[in-house]
């Protein structure tokens, strides 16, 4: 746990540093906040055990990518995918495979841009590359996920298909905000840049 927990902090100072860069080259800041989390023993074993594997520690880092997970949350979608690229453009990083639930979203209205990379803890016997699971979406995007958990969890599963029903209704709905907020985002950008004298920073 002590590789993953390492490869964790070496990943939020690479992505706050990718943060720092994008506001000073385009003075737009596309990251809200940054969550990183380790899966505990108990999830590591029943994960294993579900998909039919010995409890090892070889079996633990090879076939479970989501043991240390980041989550980004960006204030829209076209962020994601420039922080997305940022991430993969990285020279020790290196990207195992992506889902991109954006483009193809789950049947429930699932969204959001996943990433499994391996990033190289040096350790004094040299590097050992270990793997992250990089979750990005939206603000909105994560609010209906944060729903969609709760409602998963206290139904274990099996909510009832009203709830799911109107749980697909709000991703639609989230859908068209993410795409009206940028919109809005796009016009105040414009109206700034028409009218200087605005800008609050001006000197």
């Amino acid at each position: 746990m002590f590789l993953y927990d390492s490869a964790l902090k070496k990943l939020n100072t690479k992505i706050e540093i990718l943060n720092n860069e994008f506001v000073n080259r385009y003075d737009h800041n596309p990251i809200e906040h940054i969550k990183s989390r380790l899966k505990t023993a108990d999830s590591i074993v029943k994960k294993l055990k579900k998909d039919g594997y010995e409890v090892t520690i070889e079996n633990m880092m090879d076939h479970l990518s989501d043991i240390a997970g980041i989550r980004i949350i960006c204030s829209f979608t076209s962020d994601i995918y420039q922080i997305a690229d940022m991430i993969a453009a990285q020279g020790d990083i290196t990207v195992l495979h992506v889902k991109d639930y954006i483009q193809n979203p789950k049947p429930n209205g699932y969204k959001s841009y996943h990433m499994v990379v391996t990033v190289p803890v040096y350790l004094a016997d040299g590097p050992v590359q270990t793997k992250v699971e990089i979750q990005i979406r939206s603000v909105a995007m994560d609010f209906w996920a944060s729903l969609e958990h709760k409602i998963a969890y206290k139904f274990e599963g099996n909510a009832p298909e009203g709830l799911l029903r109107e749980l697909k209704e709000c991703a639609d709905v989230v859908d068209m905000l993410d795409k009206k907020m940028f919109s809005l985002n796009e016009a105040i950008t414009a109206y700034a840049k028409e009218h200087p004298e605005t800008d609050p920073n001006r000197e």
